[in-house]
């Protein structure tokens, strides 16, 4: 299984707006992903209310995993948007 470690970037943390920016990503990365915080259980990375129930905030570290084949290029892309608090994910790493 892939998996990123990253610090949320987003100095308000995955809530709202962030979040939002995220989910969209997530699902626009074409394999299924989990997100969770250190040591917490993974949730779909997909789900809007998924990740808000998580209660990321900013500076706090996630994990980021997939197991689908791709998923080492998504997760990358993914890290880079939750690690710098992007407003949309980047088209290349």
């Amino acid at each position: 299984m892939a998996e990123r470690r990253v610090n949320v970037g987003w100095a308000e943390g995955l809530h709202a707006r962030p979040a939002s920016i995220f989910v969209r990503a997530a699902t626009a990365a074409g394999v299924p992903v989990t997100i969770a915080k250190a040591g917490g259980t993974p949730v779909n990375a997909a789900s809007m209310l998924a990740v808000l129930s998580l209660g990321a905030q900013g500076g706090e570290e996630i994990v980021l995993a997939s197991d689908a084949e791709g998923a080492d290029t998504a997760l990358d892309r993914l890290a880079k948007l939750v690690s710098e608090g992007l407003e949309e994910l980047p088209e290349t790493v």
